[in-house]
């Protein structure tokens, strides 16, 4: 197994309760993927996320292929971190971390994603040219997008 880490830290100058409230309603996933994607929520969902939670969505990360992408909340310490991992999807492994501390004048907030895409060699390969990459251009447009909602100074 090839696991990769990407591990992302912003600061964000809002209060942990708007934080909270915006990273725990699955609601705003789409806002902050992007669109190429064609992200779509396609299970019911609440609110607020709670442990046990299954996300079903229809994704098309690379070459606008549709997959059926299955996520389950499986672990949350509110105010303080959610898990989410892939139960059915593209992915060997998916386990992303999602962390926040409050700090002086917002709340930073630091993502641990583990991943492997799986498929012996062929994987390997797949995630040298065109899946690390892209893992990492989504992470960099949900940054972006934040600043955009959010801002990033106090």
């Amino acid at each position: 197994m090839a696991v990769k880490t990407l591990k992302s830290t912003q600061f964000l100058p809002i209060s942990m309760e708007v934080a909270w409230n915006f990273f725990s309603s699955p609601r705003n996933l789409n806002e902050i993927t992007p669109e190429d994607m064609t992200f779509n929520i396609t299970s019911e969902i609440p609110e607020k996320m709670y442990e046990g939670l299954i996300i079903i969505y229809k994704v098309a990360p690379m070459f606008n292929i549709p997959l059926t992408w299955v996520t389950e909340i499986t672990h949350i310490s509110e105010n303080h971190y959610f898990i989410d991992e892939q139960r059915k999807g593209p992915y060997r492994l998916w386990h992303h971390e999602h962390h926040f501390e409050t700090v002086e004048g917002g709340v930073l907030m630091t993502d641990i994603l583990h991943y492997d895409v799986g498929k012996g060699p062929f994987g390997r390969i797949a995630s040298w040219l065109l899946v690390d990459k892209r893992v990492k251009d989504i992470f960099e447009f949900r940054e972006q997008k934040l600043r955009e909602l959010f801002g990033d100074s106090v």
